[in-house]
């Protein structure tokens, strides 16, 4: 799982991956790796570093929290690249924010990208150009790369996602696999283990989502449990569950089973 050109075709941010042994490495230290590449990006480009129509200081006065995030309260398109210092938040040019849309830092958004009414981006969290997030999905410490779409209802965890994917509404990366009552009650997660054809490999991650290869077409409220691993060009059948293990690129993930049948009540 050394090989990104399994997953990837277009490394439009090679940094990310910079100085990785697995695929999945750029996950465990995302923030850090976010923040250079917010410096670098700030010290070459110019930007805006105000933002209309947004709250910065999400709070909860009956549970007495205080977060810094980026609250949108109105329809904005962004005509110029905006950077907010503070929040560690960089947006690009041609964007669209939609009221109720959540960003927590540190994020990066590309250009010409689609944020819908009631998305939750909880940080860590980098989104390539030409990209959309939709209708109450979630994101949290994940890459999603160019022309990729989370549209409606998505849950994307500790995931990375290559270019031109469709996630099918209701589709979900899960991040967590089940705990026992003996981690529950210590308070701990055995790490993550792949199975391969070489053997079992230990991810060393208490949380990990998937690794998705461009051009995936993930079906209707599909799920892709932690640690599966899609090569390019694969299409998982609508409400299909797949497994922790690694899918050749160009295959067809569908049930045993999946022609419909007609029987009498």
């Amino acid at each position: 799982m050394k090989d990104l050109n399994i997953f990837f075709s277009d490394l439009s941010e090679p940094d990310i991956f910079s100085d990785c042994e697995r695929v999945w490495d750029p996950i465990k230290t995302l923030r850090s790796r976010l923040e250079r590449m917010i410096r670098n990006k700030t010290e070459s480009g110019s930007y805006s570093f105000h933002l209309n129509g947004v709250k910065t200081t999400l709070n909860s006065a009956s549970y007495q929290r205080e977060e810094k995030g980026l609250y949108v309260q109105e329809w904005i398109d962004l005509t110029e690249p905006v950077y907010l210092q503070e929040l560690g938040i960089l947006i690009g040019r041609g964007t669209q924010l939609e009221p109720s849309v959540i960003i927590k830092g540190p994020t990066i958004i590309g250009e010409n990208c689609d944020i819908r009414q009631g998305a939750y981006i909880r940080g860590n969290v980098l989104i390539g150009n030409h990209c959309v997030v939709g209708h109450a999905t979630e994101i949290k410490n994940s890459i999603l790369m160019g022309h990729t779409e989370s549209g409606h209802f998505n849950y994307i965890g500790d995931s990375i996602v290559g270019s031109y994917v469709n996630l099918g509404a209701g589709s979900k990366l899960a991040n967590l696999q089940f705990r026992s009552a003996d981690e529950k009650l210590k308070d701990y997660v055995n790490p993550i283990q792949i199975p391969l054809d070489t053997g079992i490999l230990n991810t060393e991650m208490e949380k990990l989502g998937a690794v998705i290869g461009d051009n995936v077409e993930l079906g209707c409220n599909s799920i892709i449990c932690p640690g599966a691993l899609l090569g390019k060009d694969v299409w998982v059948y609508p409400g299909l569950t797949v497994p922790k293990g690694y899918y050749p690129s160009g295959n067809l993930l569908v049930p045993k089973d999946h022609k419909p049948r007609a029987i009498q009540r």
